[in-house]
């Protein structure tokens, strides 16, 4: 799958970061679809994880190919890889949502229209899957509140099930930075629950203990 490519012969490839600042400077969609190009087969995988469908994982392919270039044009990220593979999760997880379905410890669990609509149950769902529903979009809402570092770590550890020495692979942060980003992540994401009444959904994520 090819984006756009320079032409230029014997050009010192560019780093990450100086892709994004080219293509925040002058809105040049050629520096971003160099820099996404690197990383569609990751961004592939990464759909096919989640919708099990090789077409749907194409089409999600090139929808967050446009997700980046309204995020990134005036917006300053650390490490791309790693906000690319929470992003592309994130749009998986909300197409999920569109079809009505969302996948959760392996199981898939639908959720009927008028409910995603009206916000009313239906027949088909019972008020626990409700209730699970409007849980996880106060969840997802929460990590938007974090910083973008604990918000990328949180999600690996917890969500991806990663272990601190791969978190510090994908995203380039030592040890004890990883250690601090999920440990005030934890906290400030507590805070939030609480004030949603929702403490109980972290307890029973693992995400948090008395």
């Amino acid at each position: 799958m090819l984006f756009f490519k320079r032409s230029d012969k014997k050009q010192t490839p560019k780093s990450d970061a100086e892709l994004l600042v080219l293509y925040r400077q002058s809105g040049d969609l050629l520096w971003l679809g160099e820099l996404y190009e690197r990383y569609t087969t990751l961004v592939y995988g990464i759909c096919l994880k989640y919708l099990k469908d090789r077409e749907q994982s194409k089409d999600m392919v090139m929808q967050v190919f446009e997700k980046l270039i309204t995020e990134l044009r005036f917006r300053e990220v650390e490490n791309f890889k790693s906000w690319l593979h929470v992003l592309t999760k994130n749009e998986c997880l909300m197409q999920l949502r569109r079809d009505k379905k969302i996948v959760l410890n392996g199981s898939e669990s639908t959720f009927s229209a008028d409910f995603m609509e009206n916000g009313q149950v239906s027949h088909h769902q019972s008020e626990d899957e409700a209730h699970l529903e409007l849980n996880l979009q106060v969840m997802e809402e929460g990590l938007q509140h974090l910083s973008e570092e604990q918000k990328v770590c949180l999600t690996l550890f917890f969500l991806e099930e990663k272990s601190y020495k791969e978190i510090t692979e994908i995203t380039g942060f030592d040890m004890n930075k990883v250690k601090s980003y999920i440990q005030n992540g934890k906290r400030n994401l507590k805070i939030f629950v609480e004030k949603n009444g929702l403490l109980s959904l972290l307890i029973i994520m693992g995400i948090w203990k008395f």
